[in-house]
């Protein structure tokens, strides 16, 4: 099946969204202890702060991921121009399109495509409680080079 790395465009942004910020609003509250009606407002700022421009927001790449013209996924990614690095914030096939090798082959486009570019790195984080997620990055030939770590302070 033919997979496709495409710009997306501003009336597919509310469809990410609605896919993000849950996604993402449950890894906060799962990692960092928020409710859930914290994280979903954590999650909602971050969203509005990093991309203020949608799909148009500058040194952000946000890409659909297609099979057959349909969406099956998403990519969003900063490129470092000078470092010839990427950072991906977030990339996913969504649930109905899963265990399928779409997120293979759309990691190995995404390299080509930088590739081609001129970027020599991607870089991405994890979240600890993702053992998917990390295997399919291990398998992909990406290497662990650090742990998060963090610590509520308890006041007196």
């Amino acid at each position: 099946m033919e997979l496709t790395l495409e710009p997306m465009r501003d009336d597919e942004f509310d469809g990410y969204l609605a896919y993000f910020i849950p996604d993402y609003a449950a890894e906060i509250s799962s990692n960092y202890g928020l409710s859930l009606e914290m994280a979903l407002d954590k999650a909602t700022q971050e969203v509005k702060s990093d991309l203020p421009q949608g799909p148009a927001t500058p040194d952000h790449v946000l890409l659909c991921i297609r099979a057959v013209s349909k969406v099956i996924g998403y990519l969003w990614y900063k490129p470092d121009h000078t470092a010839r690095t990427v950072f991906i914030y977030d990339f996913c096939i969504l649930p109905a399109h899963q265990r399928k090798g779409h997120a293979t082959r759309a990691l190995a486009r995404l390299e080509a495509m930088l590739a081609k570019d001129g970027f020599e790195q991607i870089k991405l984080r994890v979240a600890a409680d993702n053992e998917r997620a990390q295997n399919l990055y291990l398998k992909d030939g990406f290497r662990t080079t650090g742990i998060n770590m963090i610590k509520d302070i308890q006041a007196d």
